[in-house]
């Protein structure tokens, strides 16, 4: 006769379901790992962008501390919405780098204020169009999500790379980064090939944590830090009033548009990774209005729009832990890192190297996760064609050796497109998926 099971032994169970509630010591450290994966990442681009706009030290901290706490609001939207606004998925938001060059010549050109406003009305837009989704989704065919999650993961690889090296320091490439981001890649992989049960999968925090310490004797965290900013510190509302210039606008709602493509690609191959089932409506319509709505919140603090992370749905790919409660622990960290600088301090001070040992992995599972998407739509000779065509064409043109091709265009399509192989990818595929007949193999003669 069977015995049954300890009630912990299900708890912990529930870090594979999307519901139900998982131990808070067991569900924390998982939560955590999300948030460590994205962190640093999440705090560049304001880094970038503040800086074209001419903000100096004193300004970018209060807005790196702002960015902390409205991307954990967005996360836990996602997790658990307010009316339609958010997809119930274990998505991990955060400021995205797809906004950086458009906002960076925005700030540069008309100021930092004209950012604000042009976040404002353009996450209005994407909200909005989030909510409609019902309405022109069908033109986001499963072959287009497909072709757009593999290219998400092609466009990661260089972001991984960079990482691995030390990220944008003088120091990129040198034996300590190299030497640095193996030792963690290294401990990744040991503890995912070692460990048992559900401890598995926190191999990237193990990572993370070895990484970390290693970096410390190596020299590479400055822990004189860790204290700086005082230890509370409440988020700064409306730090720039917003300006709104109609060109500053448009070229950031394109950018919307494209950044509404890399959310249904992300929580697609959040849902076939995680989930394997193909992602409903409501799912795309809530991630959407999450998305749209949390960026115009996010202006409101002085920061860039805030989106779902790719190298979350890696991970999710890659550990299957898809609780929305484990993911919360998660959010209510990032909040913490909002409103206590010295936690953010510790977050902010993971070196480069660190991050891109583990990531690199995670990078390639998202690719993965679009083969694979593209293998349950079919290889009829129509998928091939449109799978096959948008990827060369979206790689091939958006390759740093080639930018020069797209010399011949304005301003305008060159900061949208010459650098973002999931924005050429997704408008490849889906005037593809308009303009080709449904039926393309070629038919057997009959008797045959």
């Amino acid at each position: 006769m069977k015995t049954a099971p300890k009630t912990a032994d299900v708890s912990i169970n529930n870090i594979y379901q999307l519901n139900g509630r998982v131990p808070i010591a067991k569900a924390i450290p998982f939560g955590l790992q999300h948030i460590l994966a994205m962190f640093v990442a999440n705090l560049a681009p304001i880094t970038i962008i503040a800086g074209a706009g001419g903000l100096d030290t004193a300004s970018i901290a209060i807005l790196l501390q702002n960015a902390m706490f409205v991307a954990g609001i967005a996360t836990l939207i996602q997790l658990y919405p307010l009316w339609r606004i958010g997809s119930r998925l274990p998505v991990v938001m955060g400021v995205s780098f797809t906004f950086v060059a458009v906002l960076s010549s925005v700030a540069a050109n008309y100021g930092y204020p004209s950012v604000i406003g042009a976040v404002l009305i353009g996450g209005i837009f994407e909200g909005t169009l989030g909510l409609l989704a019902k309405y022109w989704r069908r033109i986001i065919t499963p072959i287009v999500a497909a072709s757009v999650v593999t290219a998400i993961g092609f466009s990661l690889f260089t972001v991984g790379t960079r990482s691995f090296g030390g990220g944008y320091a003088e120091d990129f490439g040198s034996a300590q980064n190299l030497i640095l981001g193996l030792i963690t890649l290294a401990v990744c992989l040991l503890w995912n090939a070692l460990a048992k049960g559900y401890l598995k999968q926190l191999s990237v925090l193990a990572g993370l944590i070895v990484g970390y310490v290693v970096a410390i004797f190596m020299g590479k965290v400055d822990l004189t830090t860790l204290l700086s900013g005082g230890i509370v510190a409440l988020p700064r509302l409306l730090p720039y009033m917003p300006e709104f210039n109609v060109g500053a606008i448009i070229s950031v709602c394109i950018i919307f548009m494209v950044s509404a493509a890399e959310t249904i690609g992300d929580t697609s191959a959040l849902v076939s990774g995680g989930l394997d089932r193909e992602i409903t409506g409501e799912e795309i319509s809530g991630s959407l209005a999450c998305d749209g709505y949390a960026s115009a919140v996010s202006s409101l603090f002085g920061c860039p729009p805030v989106t779902s992370f790719s190298q979350n749905v890696g991970l999710v790919a890659m550990t299957k832990v898809v609780n929305r409660f484990t993911i919360m622990t998660g959010a209510v960290c990032m909040l913490l890192a909002g409103l206590l600088p010295p936690v953010g301090n510790f977050f902010a001070s993971l070196p480069e190297s660190v991050l891109g040992g583990c990531t690199i992995m995670m990078f390639g599972s998202i690719v993965v996760s679009g083969m694979r998407m593209i293998a349950e739509c079919g290889f009829s000779q129509r998928n091939i064609t449109i799978a096959s065509l948008s990827l060369a064409i979206g790689i091939g043109f958006t390759s740093a050796s080639e930018a020069d091709i797209w010399n011949i265009f304005p301003e305008m399509v060159r900061s949208v497109f010459a650098e973002n192989v999931v924005a050429v990818v997704f408008v490849v595929s889906i005037i593809l998926s308009l303009v080709l007949p449904r039926d393309m193999d070629i038919k057997k003669p009959a008797g045959k």
